[in-house]
């Protein structure tokens, strides 16, 4: 076992998009951490914001919910770094969809009030690129929408990336609830049915398109929040979908942690949870019906993105098709350049994979990569 490594969080951190409820309660459970200029900065963000806060939440109370006849929503699921994002990146050029932006992720109780007034601002601290891997990050890029969640009530994964000393903890309750009590998943569907609410409020007669792996656990509670919502699930190879799941937590832990974290506890984590998030997944949507769930291989997506996103549309019977394809194409065109990350493949982590995911290398059809071979990764690109 590795000793705990001493990250270096940013001072913009996520959590200054939270409210006061919600931090009181996650510090009181997790901690305050060992960076007081950094939480002294995320509480008084949060006061400051409260008047904005509270108004746009009777405001967004007090609006009527969408027409009845309003298309239900998308929901792009799979593990970290099969290719979600790329999928969601090229579906959002559809003129129908409303997607999750950076303002509404960073400042979810307050984008459509003080983040429209904030925005000049905040664009010009977006980076240019996420951390993670070359993906491009401008003012209009689509977003997952958990970090957003994790501002406004106390379940989410994101809470143990920035407290590591709970993350086992917090990672269980984040995708599977467990040992979470009834009113904090209450909680939970409150605030993401009031975030999805304002994403209808910011874009009226758009549908909403949402991406977030965590929901590849969560088909089941988000059917129940919308009986005719859709799910696209994207999976990769699974060899390369842990070596990058594992570079991913080595860099988000470093940007976002406020206590020291210990690197070594991640890879058990990845191979315990990956079969449960894909059982879940199994289930909850073995009865759905064909309209309304498509399972898509990452690298069939890469190799024929139209062919495959022309798929989608027919088998969700999704509208707008035609305006959409030519957005598309630019989009994809635009991406010929985009530059993977790459990684050695060490046999040890290969044998690890194989021990623990083996149904799911079968099932899918896929091969072991060469021994220490640099090849690209999973990224959702």
């Amino acid at each position: 076992m590795g000793h705990p490594q001493t990250p270096n969080p940013r001072l913009l951190h996520p959590l200054m998009g939270g409210n006061l409820r919600m931090l009181l309660a996650v510090l009181s459970r997790n901690g305050t951490g060992r960076y007081p200029l950094h939480l002294a900065l995320i509480l008084t963000v949060a006061l400051l914001r409260w008047p904005f806060s509270t108004y746009e939440r009777w405001r967004v109370i007090q609006a009527p919910l969408p027409p009845e006849d309003q298309a239900p929503p998308v929901f792009i699921v799979g593990h970290w770094r099969s290719g979600t994002t790329f999928l969601y990146n090229v579906l959002s050029r559809a003129p129908q969809f409303a997607y999750v932006s950076p303002l509404a992720t960073g400042l979810p109780w307050d984008f459509l009030t003080l983040g429209t007034l904030l925005r000049p601002i905040l664009e010009r601290a977006l980076p240019e690129e996420r951390f993670i891997d070359q993906v491009s990050v401008n003012p209009d890029s689509p977003q997952e929408d958990e970090i957003a969640l994790a501002s406004m009530q106390p379940i989410s994964f994101y809470h143990g990336l920035y407290f590591p000393k709970h993350f086992v903890k917090n990672f269980n309750a984040g995708i599977f609830f467990e040992h979470c009590s009834q009113e904090d998943i209450e909680h939970w569907e409150w605030a993401m049915v009031h975030f999805c609410k304002k994403l209808q409020l910011q874009n009226p007669g758009q549908q909403l398109l949402i991406k977030n792996p965590v929901y590849t656990a969560r088909v089941q509670q988000l059917r129940n929040l919308w009986p005719h919502a859709k799910f696209i699930h994207i999976y990769r190879n699974p060899y390369v979908v842990f070596q990058s799941t594992l570079n991913f937590y080595a860099k988000l832990f470093q940007e976002l942690a406020l206590q020291p974290f210990n690197q070594d506890l991640i890879p058990d984590i990845v191979l315990e949870s990956y079969p449960k998030m894909m059982e879940r997944l199994f289930r909850d949507t073995a009865k759905l019906p064909a309209q309304d769930f498509v399972e898509l291989q990452f690298e069939a997506f890469e190799a024929d993105p139209l062919g495959h996103l022309h798929r989608i549309y027919t088998q969700l019977e999704l509208q707008g098709w035609e305006q959409a394809q030519p957005h598309f194409q630019q989009y994809l065109q635009a991406q010929r350049q985009y530059r993977k990350n790459r990684y050695a493949f060490p046999q040890d982590a290969i044998a690890q994979v194989q021990n623990h995911w083996q149904p799911f290398i079968d099932r899918w059809g896929y091969q072991p990569p060469q021994v220490e071979k640099s090849i690209p990764p999973a990224g959702d690109r």
